[in-house]
């Protein structure tokens, strides 16, 4: 078969995939170090942005930047409808960076320590390999997406901004430090957990010690609501949801003979399920309104939803799985879920759709988790990725 930079039919997927990639390959890793080296916030992925805007518009291409400033969007192929819809988040993390890579952050406080370089690079070069293929089997539209950091996640700007306006699938990869190269960790159900956060204030008189009949203890109170609310969660919840609820910070007093008049908790609520979702927030309040009635201490609740887990479509697993197994032997792994949380939820909210969790351990170092400082990749993995997204299209989902 003939292969030209345009004009390439696809009736061999993987010929045309193996060409772009062989003549690409050091865009690819380009365009992530470049990306890696400047590493922008959520909601100031200004030059991250504009450096998508610059390559698909050299590809031909019509990218239009996002309302709020920064995020991509971009269709390729027809106007024939439904599209399918392929993802990348842009944003960094607020996180000072102890690689010691060549391309290493520039920028103090802040870097890429959860690959979104990775999954911007790979999607710029998805990009334009489809725009060298004449007649593509689907529609495409492309999310370049910013603010995936923060919950509830940019991922409900890009809807508000009409991204998902006749996509009928959607798609897309999150690097996984705990799976080898050359591997995409696919499951259907549940991939990620729902993560909600808690912040009770606890308001009490005060008094002395001596005297805890006279006042309302602030102390014990956060005691019993520390120790009551996860063990009645689990006990009012179905075990099998995956639900925790985990306190990460517990401040109140100064003196050993004061009971104090202030006391704040902060806490995460996660679920893998999406029906336990719905119903936290209201059994969350009456829990600890129950727990605190007999102990005279006043509170004030904030009851911040997150994001909802991510399900993935089996229909959509199997056209990942297929464009996966293309790739080699023992590309396709199994992967659990994740307790953690992931905007890319909320698009799944509209159509169906799958995440996949690329490999990116070299098989050598020792494995680092995501959102650590000396977090690294494996960039074989960016051909991986292209591959996978590049194949799911070409393979007309």
């Amino acid at each position: 078969m003939a292969v030209s930079e345009r004009g390439i039919r696809p009736a061999a997927p993987r010929d045309v995939i193996d060409a772009w990639w062989a003549a690409h390959r050091d865009d690819v890793v380009r365009w992530r170090r470049e990306i890696h080296a400047h590493p922008e916030l959520s909601r100031q992925e200004v030059n991250t942005t504009e450096l998508v805007m610059a390559e698909l518009t050299a590809a031909g291409l019509t990218p239009r930047r996002l309302p709020l400033g920064t995020g991509v969007v971009c269709d390729i192929g027809g106007d024939e409808m439904p599209r399918v819809a392929l993802r990348a988040d842009m944003d960094a993390l607020p996180i000072t960076e102890h690689t010691g890579l060549a391309f290493s952050s520039t920028v103090e406080g802040v870097c890429h320590a959860c690959g979104h370089d990775a999954h911007t690079a790979i999607l710029i070069g998805v990009a334009k390999l489809l725009a060298t293929v004449d007649d593509l089997p689907v529609g495409v539209r492309l999310i370049f997406q910013a603010a995936e950091e923060v919950m509830p996640g940019g991922a409900l700007d890009a809807v508000a901004a009409g991204v998902m306006t006749g996509v009928g699938r959607i798609f897309a990869l999150h690097c996984d430090p705990k799976l080898p190269v050359g591997s995409v960790g696919l499951r259907a159900g549940a991939l990620t957990s729902a993560a909600d956060h808690i912040d009770l204030q606890l308001h009490s008189a005060g008094g002395h010690t001596s005297r805890p009949h006279l006042t309302g203890d602030l102390v014990y109170a956060m005691g019993t609501v520390i120790s009551g609310l996860p063990g009645i969660l689990s006990r009012r919840l179905d075990p099998r949801s995956g639900t925790v609820m985990v306190w990460g910070a517990a401040n109140a007093g100064t003196a050993p003979n004061a009971i104090p008049q202030e006391g704040r908790l902060l806490g995460t609520v996660r679920t893998g399920d999406h029906e336990s979702w719905a119903l936290l927030e209201p059994l969350v309040r009456s829990v600890i309104g129950e727990l605190l009635a007999p102990l005279g201490v006043r509170y004030d609740l904030s009851y911040f939803r997150g994001v909802p887990p991510v399900v993935n479509d089996e229909q959509a697993i199997a056209a990942m799985r297929a464009a996966v197994a293309q790739i080699g032997p023992n590309a396709v792994a199994d992967t659990p879920q994740s307790p953690g949380g992931e905007d890319f939820s909320w698009y799944l909210e509209h159509v169906p759709g799958a995440m996949g969790r690329l490999g990116v351990w070299d098989g050598i170092s020792p494995r680092v988790d995501l959102h650590q400082p000396n977090f690294d990749l494996d960039e074989r993995a960016l051909e991986i990725g292209v591959r996978t997204l590049a194949g799911i299209v070409l393979g007309d989902v």
